[in-house]
């Protein structure tokens, strides 16, 4: 009886070598070569932020009788306004590139260019911020945001626009008489 030989894939352990060995040498030149990824964060100390000089907060704008005309209080509360409710989808400057917007389809709008789809003035934003776009991710504020923050957040985005507004200002006036 002839001596039992062990027969096996050879090719397969020769792959098996090589695949490994160029794993390892991925790794090792990973390890002592590579560079890695630049995530380009800019990492605050914390302290640092003790030092800068706050910035003031306007609790609400009810004083103000008629906050569609654009003044610096209206606008600067319009500012904290949409940092709050605006800035995860539409971005902090207004380019359409927030957090959340990022996941969204179709994308939330470029508040700085392009063209405006609802139409081009701060009545049809308005009308915007109450109804939102069906179809659309941009929902209703008319339950979170009264009437006069609503025109706030408007005059800070007409700030930041290159569209302004092509309505007239009696048109926006007899419009906000009756606004809610």
């Amino acid at each position: 009886m002839q001596g039992s030989k062990d027969h096996h894939n050879r090719f397969g352990e020769i792959a098996f070598i090589f695949s490994m060995s160029v794993v390892f040498a991925l790794i090792a030149y990973l390890s002592f070569f590579g560079k890695g990824v630049d995530l380009q964060e800019q990492v605050v100390d914390p302290k640092d932020l003790l030092n800068q000089p706050a910035v003031p907060v306007i609790a609400n704008i009810d004083d103000v009788p008629e906050p569609w005309v654009a003044n610096e209080k209206v606008v600067a509360f319009g500012k904290q306004l949409y940092g709050a409710n605006c800035a995860s989808c539409h971005g902090k400057t207004g380019h359409g590139d927030g957090s959340m917007g990022a996941a969204l389809n179709p994308k939330p709008r470029n508040f700085v260019e392009g063209k405006w789809t609802q139409g081009d003035g701060v009545i049809a934003h308005y009308k915007v911020l109450v109804n939102g776009i069906p179809g659309s991710s941009m929902a209703s504020f008319s339950a979170t945001l009264k009437p006069s923050d609503r025109w706030a957040i408007l005059q800070f985005i007409e700030t930041i626009t290159e569209n302004k507004s092509k309505d007239d200002p009696a048109a926006i006036a007899e419009f906000a008489k009756t606004a809610k």
